[in-house]
Formats: structure tokens, C-alpha cells, sequence
């Protein structure tokens, strides 16, 4: 297929080609981040943040007195 330009001077092919690459690339980071969503345990890493935040807390405490 030739390269047609439009009447702006796009060249046509080149950008059907562009978006066909960004869907790929669309497509699999949705795939990615469905991965990883369903290999994260949430309510295992709100725990973690807590128990993380508690110390923290207890630390600055510590230091204060």
C-alpha cells in the first residue's frame, strides 16, 4: 500500500500504524495490571500499612519523651 498524505499532509498509513501500536500497548498494560491485582492480597497490605503506621507512631513517641 503507498503511502497516501491527506490534503494536512498526514501521511495516513503511518498513523493507522501508531494506533495499531498503542492499542498493542494499551492492551497489555490492562493485562499487567490485571495480573497484579489479582495476586495482591488488599486487606493483607492495609494490615501491613497499619501495623507500619503504629510504629512509626510509637517511634515518634519514644523520641518526644
Amino acid at each position: 500500500m503507498a503511502n497516501k498524505k491527506s490534503q494536512a499532509g498526514t501521511n495516513a498509513q503511518k498513523v493507522r500504524q501508531q494506533n495499531a501500536q498503542s492499542a498493542n500497548q494499551q492492551q497489555a498494560n490492562q493485562q499487567f495490571q490485571t495480573e497484579f491485582a489479582s495476586e495482591t492480597d488488599a486487606q493483607s497490605v492495609r494490615q501491613k500499612n497499619q501495623q507500619s503506621q503504629a510504629r512509626k507512631q510509637q517511634s515518634s513517641q519514644q523520641q518526644n519523651q
